[in-house]
């Protein structure tokens, strides 16, 4: 475990399902202490019977964010929430601005925020008319992104492409290529956000996330290299 995981346990917001849950299983398989916050109790009992300390809490609530961020010694955030508002106010800019808020009181190390490929500067990557569709989503996560930029903490932005549910390929790869479009499995996504938490050299980058064997172009592109 590096320095960055020294001082605490990571503090995972989204792992109910899709790529924070994947992250939060392959902590578990690292021995590395997690605590996820939960907006509801539906999966607390399968995740605590994995290992995870569970906190029952509405990233939308600032002061419940504060109250379990700051209950135990925090060394890094990832963050993976989003998805259909409720009651007509999205997560993905709000939700994460209190997360970060938080971080920053409890002081932690490094935070990771999943994002996804058409936000900001790689908004050319994907199709007119799909930009066009998720502008609403994609203009929240730029100003969440933004906001974790201008915070102090040491960062790392993962877009993620077109995500997929099968098992991990072990062909994620993380490009700073804002041209960059495909789809990834979401165990890849989680694979690459172990890797960016035990290591320093997507620190402070933004990152588009694909799998290389699943680009929608064959035109060649740099990657980083964890070795």
């Amino acid at each position: 475990m590096n320095q960055n995981m020294d001082q605490g346990l990571v503090f995972v917001a989204g792992a109910s399902r899709g790529v924070g849950r994947e992250v939060v299983k392959q902590l578990r398989d690292r021995n590395i202490l997690t605590k996820a916050l939960l907006r509801t109790d539906a999966t607390q009992a399968e995740l605590e019977n994995m290992g995870v300390t569970t906190v029952l809490g509405d990233a939308l609530d600032a002061h419940a964010v504060e109250r379990a961020m700051l209950a135990d010694p925090v060394g890094a955030v990832v963050s993976t929430i989003g998805g259909l508002p409720k009651d007509g106010q999205r997560a993905d800019f709000l939700g994460n601005r209190h997360l970060i808020e938080a971080a920053v009181k409890a002081g932690v190390k490094k935070f990771i925020l999943v994002s996804s490929i058409g936000s900001g500067n790689s908004a050319a990557a994907i199709p007119p008319q799909a930009l066009e569709t998720l502008r609403p989503v994609l203009l929240e996560k730029e100003q969440a992104e933004n906001f974790l930029i201008a915070s102090g903490l040491t960062y790392v932005i993962i877009r993620p492409g077109g995500l997929k549910s099968e098992p991990a390929t072990g062909n994620g790869v993380l490009t700073g290529d804002v041209a960059i479009a495909g789809t990834i499995h979401r165990a890849d996504v989680a694979q690459l956000v172990c890797q960016c938490l035990m290591g320093d050299r997507a620190d402070n980058q933004v990152w588009s996330a694909v799998d290389r064997n699943m680009t929608y172009s064959q035109a060649p592109f740099e990657t980083l290299s964890f070795d």
